[in-house]
């Protein structure tokens, strides 16, 4: 019976999730990403959670603009984890090759303005580079850029940037807790 399924799935996946977002390691190499497909067209697709995204992505992520997001298709890891928020509706947001994001992360490239609460600041680009990782309920604020291998702590709170890579980085603030060999 999951065999069956199985291959339904993979049938009907296309008509309802761009067919480049269906490939890499989690489709060839497993049956996770065909999973994760299964529960997006009926969370995402019946449902209507995510509706207009056109990849699999977990029900509870807010994603502003699917459109302002860029991301290597093995990655796609990164939208399975509860809790997330990607607010880029001004501004985008890049996830370098390998990146992990925990799940409760939110990535913020546009704040509310000061001077009129209704009103948000022009958008500033996150820049993750590659083989980052971001802990659990962090936040990364607008115009952050991570350098490569760059491990955020659980719980931090990124203002800046630290685009030398090969840190690890926690608090709030963030801070340089340790430079990675």
């Amino acid at each position: 019976m999951k065999e069956i399924l199985f291959v339904f799935v993979k049938l009907i996946a296309p008509f309802f999730f761009r067919k480049e977002y269906l490939k890499g390691k989690y489709f060839e190499n497993s049956k996770v990403g065909w999973r994760w497909v299964a529960q997006g067209l009926f969370k995402q697709k019946i449902l209507g959670f995510n509706k207009s995204i056109p990849w699999p992505i977990n029900h509870t992520i807010t994603l502003s603009n699917w459109r302002n997001i860029e991301f290597h298709v093995d990655d796609l890891n990164n939208f399975q984890s509860a809790g997330c928020y990607f607010q880029n509706f001004s501004g985008k947001i890049f996830l370098g090759k390998g990146c992990y994001i925990a799940p409760n992360v939110g990535l913020i490239t546009s704040n509310h303005d000061l001077s009129n609460l209704d009103k948000h600041l022009e958008g500033k680009d996150i820049v993750l580079g590659k083989k980052c990782w971001i802990g659990m309920n962090s936040v990364l604020l607008p115009g952050v850029h991570l350098g490569d291998h760059t491990i955020v702590g659980a719980g931090s709170v990124v203002t800046k940037s630290f685009p030398q890579g090969k840190l690890v980085i926690a608090g709030n603030p963030a801070k340089v807790l340790k430079t990675i060999s």
